[in-house]
């Protein structure tokens, strides 16, 4: 069975919502904010690019990233690995013809017999609400997040409220950075 990697960038608080700087939020781009730019704690993001051999993300991330990240040397790993988007709305004619093969799902049942198929980790950019769903469902393995010495109050949040059983973690990796960020791998114990 494949690995379903969330990967975010998260506020203490655990907002998700804007973080490169998408419009309509108030915070939008707060992971640029007043925090002093480290690469060592952004390594992660390239390693992921290296480990994963899918990538799926809702239908809001892939209207943002979409017209961006296939021109941007950052994400050129993702190019041409192949992309899933979970949507109800989107169609066909809907996807961009520059960023490699796009398959749409239309359920949760289809991500979990995705994850069923031969191949290694699928990470999950981005999609808040599709991480809730996601977890709630007990899709997600492991999580990546790289936490941000921010309170941001309002916002969309990664982990879902749905009063549920507890769930797990198991920490296995983790480092903390001169500004402030932390770095907190944590695989979901089932």
């Amino acid at each position: 069975m494949r690995t379903l990697i969330s990967t975010a960038f998260i506020s203490l608080d655990g907002v998700v919502e804007a973080p490169g700087g998408e419009p309509g939020y108030r915070n939008a781009g707060w992971t640029f904010k007043d925090i002093a730019f480290l690469p060592e704690a952004f390594d992660i993001k390239a390693r992921e690019q290296e480990e994963a051999t899918a990538m799926l993300m809702g239908r809001t991330s892939y209207e943002a990233f979409s017209p961006v990240w296939p021109d941007m040397p950052d994400f050129a790993g993702y190019k041409v690995m192949p992309k899933y988007v979970v949507s109800t709305s989107l169609t066909e004619a809907d996807l961009v013809s520059n960023w490699g093969e796009t398959t749409i799902l239309r359920s949760l049942d289809e991500i979990a017999a995705l994850k069923k198929t031969e191949g290694g980790p699928i990470i999950v950019h981005g999609s808040a609400a599709l991480n809730q769903s996601l977890s709630d469902a007990d899709l997600i393995d492991r999580y990546h997040l790289l936490v941000f010495p921010l309170l941001l109050g309002a916002g969309k949040r990664l982990f879902s409220t749905t009063d549920k059983d507890t769930q797990k973690l198991r920490l296995v990796e983790h480092a903390v950075y001169a500004n402030g960020l932390q770095k907190s791998v944590f695989d979901v114990v089932l």
